[in-house]
């Protein structure tokens, strides 16, 4: 993985502060958070639950303007009051899906939206859906289909469109472990085919270090920064759940979570003296 030319995306000094409801003193989520994806690279944030994860990815995706500091998507700054990122794609932790269509008519839902013609859609829908495992499940509903097999679509209905960098916030997290871990190798296989960057928000540090070229770690908050930035030097391709069996995995395990144990302290703390 090359770290040499202009970013993927870049955070560059962000801060964001919300108002407070009652008037009082400003609450702020982030502060002067540097932080870079390179092109084709695969990135995973970990952190202290309420960190301020999520905000950035918001950030990232258009969806929230930074108080202060820049956001640039290829060298180009984003901004979030002219729309949302369009080179980004954004795969939420609950299903994004619409109860109310088939399984390929939410997998083609953002190519109408874009213009493409029905018939053209579909062909690249029912592709998508094989390239998943859903290949024969177009028909169904959502509410017919198990909570891996709606990840699979969640998934083929953000990568359809081709995004330049894909969004994806703690995707697996409400799957069985055994479900989980077939969605992890089959996001790993997807994304070698096109080698699309990939800035992707866990709790699961295992998860993060079997997925990902390098790992960030994020204070507590209030107030989250970056203070850790771990390269995964593992061999790919990757089975996720065979390399956590690896003296590297483990070295590399223990050096991320000696970063992390005195925030995760810290955060429970503050949770317990809420």
């Amino acid at each position: 993985m090359t770290t040499t030319g202009t970013p993927a995306l870049a955070f560059n000094d962000v801060t964001c502060r919300f108002a407070a409801r009652d008037g009082g003193e400003a609450y702020t989520a982030v502060a002067n958070a540097t932080l870079m994806v390179q092109a084709g690279e695969f990135v995973s944030v970990v952190g202290p639950t309420g960190c301020g994860k999520s905000t950035l990815l918001n950030v990232a995706a258009g969806l929230l303007a930074p108080s202060s500091g820049t956001v640039e998507v290829f060298g180009e700054r984003l901004v979030a009051e002219r729309g949302v990122n369009r080179r980004a794609g954004y795969m939420f932790q609950a299903d994004a899906l619409m109860p109310w269509r088939r399984g390929i008519d939410n997998v083609v839902a953002g190519l109408e939206f874009r213009g493409v013609p029905r018939e053209a859609a579909r062909r690249q829908g029912e592709d998508w859906l094989r390239r998943v495992g859903l290949a024969g499940f177009g028909d169904r509903y959502p509410h017919q289909m198990s909570g891996g097999m709606r990840k699979r679509l969640a998934l083929a209905q953000t990568l359809i469109l081709s995004p330049d960098i894909l969004l994806m916030d703690e995707p697996f997290s409400a799957l069985d472990v055994q479900t989980r871990q077939l969605m992890e190798n089959e996001l790993l296989a997807l994304w070698a085919e096109s080698r699309k960057s990939v800035l992707f928000i866990t709790h699961d540090l295992e998860e993060a270090i079997a997925l990902s070229d390098r790992v960030v770690v994020l204070s507590a908050g209030p107030a989250t920064r970056p203070i850790g930035d771990f390269k995964v030097e593992l061999p790919r391709p990757r089975d996720v759940s065979e390399i956590r069996m690896t003296p590297g995995f483990n070295e590399l395990h223990r050096e991320i979570w000696n970063a992390m144990k005195e925030e995760v302290l810290k955060a429970y703390a503050r949770q317990k003296a809420a």
